[in-house]
């Protein structure tokens, strides 16, 4: 496993530490998760990668769950999984404030969601994160950004995965 991926996993492991506990402060939770829960083996680049994703999707959160709102028919934030609505927060911080590739965004949250959830889930969360990509291509396209360097490009990613129906949105069944 990437260097990459396993932040994104500690990322979510502090966002689901925050949502059960009921929030608190961004700096506390990252202070305790590093002292008590963190990889001892992630590499600096990766422990700053995951802080700021945590950290960024803590405090983008209203953001973030409005985007997830808008595409999630059917669907209150609140009555989602707590992982799976996590893994949204991830992918759609990334979307918006890193330089992450959409697509390796969106590829890196199902591959997390195939390991921590559903197999409904992770195609649950594949239809949300795609309506989002398509609405955020339309608003302001991703021109230049390219793959870092730790993670590799998603090979026809689109081929691989399922429909979600319509095609716009994800919805309940």
């Amino acid at each position: 496993m990437g260097s990459r991926r396993k932040a994104r996993e500690c990322a979510l492991q502090m966002l689901f530490a925050s949502d059960v506990a009921g929030g608190g402060r961004p700096d506390e939770l990252v202070r305790a998760y590093w002292e008590e829960l963190g990889e001892p083996e992630l590499d600096e680049g990766a422990r700053e990668f995951a802080t700021r994703l945590a950290t960024g999707a803590l405090s983008h959160q209203d953001e973030l769950d409005e985007r997830i709102r808008s595409r999630a028919e059917h669907w209150r934030i609140s009555r989602m999984a707590v992982v799976d609505r996590n893994i949204l927060r991830l992918a759609v911080y990334e979307f918006l404030h890193e330089p992450t590739p959409r697509t390796v965004a969106i590829n890196e949250a199902l591959e997390i969601a195939r390991r921590f959830s559903t197999f409904e889930a992770t195609q649950f969360i594949n239809g949300i994160l795609d309506a989002i990509k398509r609405d955020l291509d339309r608003e302001r396209p991703q021109e230049d950004a390219a793959p870092h360097p730790d993670e590799e490009p998603p090979a026809s990613a689109d081929a691989e995965r399922p429909p979600d129906g319509d095609g716009k949105t994800a919805s309940a069944k």
